[in-house]
């Protein structure tokens, strides 16, 4: 985990294991997503040491008492993150690693990415977010390619498909990073509400009060003031 010009960096580090989550490392993706807000970080990259981004779920523990509840407040931790967070897939992303690829709010896939969610092969099953989520991003047929065939997607089509946004590696993804951490936060933040939560009405106190803090900010001053002058405008989230 690292932070270097607002943007953080957030690794899963279990090559061993082809970064395949457990209990413990579903904590600490909690716990640094928590730190990198904390330093200041403006945008999140995610990805995975290896060769892998995440193979999955760890067999040795998906079975037991508490892990899903440690995934879903890992995938909550990355959804609800107030900051736009970019999954940097570099290499297979099955099962649990396709649910943090789509918990971020960008992807952008090395060459080698991989999805999948195989659950219908062991008798698991994902929540009803994970199925929702994938078929907003992928679309309807995609998603059913993967969820009842359980099919698996590569880097090339889920491009074409729309669950991945970009082709490239972590390099690529840093530096997008860094041009999001840019942007105006209070603006980035009021359109992934809007995007997120289609189920919000238009008047949603939330919705509003994201809007009219967008209008009424000293980043709007900022934009302004920057454009007239003809220079990069400095936002800060207020």
């Amino acid at each position: 985990m690292s932070e270097s010009g607002g943007v953080g960096l957030l690794e899963l580090d279990r090559p061993e294991r082809r970064n395949a989550l457990d209990v413990a490392q579903c904590h600490r993706l909690v716990e640094g997503v928590a730190q990198l807000l904390a330093g200041g970080a403006r945008a999140i990259v995610l990805t995975g040491t290896g060769s892998s981004f995440c193979s999955g779920a760890d067999f040795g523990e998906v079975y037991t008492d508490g892990f899903r509840d440690a995934l879903h407040a890992a995938l909550r931790a990355v959804t609800d993150a107030p900051v736009p967070t970019i999954a940097a897939v570099n290499g297979p992303a099955i099962g649990a690693g396709t649910q943090l690829a789509i918990a971020c709010d960008l992807r952008i896939a090395a060459p080698g990415a991989v999805f999948g969610v195989p659950t219908a092969r062991i008798g698991l099953a994902v929540n009803p977010w994970t199925v929702r989520r994938l078929a907003q991003l992928a679309g309807g047929g995609t998603a059913r390619a993967i969820l009842v065939a359980c099919d698996q997607v590569d880097a090339p089509l889920a491009h074409a498909r729309g669950l991945v946004d970009r082709l490239g590696d972590r390099a690529a993804a840093l530096e997008w990073a860094a041009g999001i951490a840019a942007l105006a936060p209070l603006t980035v933040r009021y359109n992934t509400l809007a995007l997120d939560r289609d189920d919000l009405a238009d008047d949603d106190p939330a919705l509003v009060a994201a809007f009219e803090s967008c209008w009424t900010s000293r980043d709007l001053v900022e934009g302004r003031d920057a454009r007239l002058e003809r220079r990069p405008a400095v936002f800060e989230g207020r």
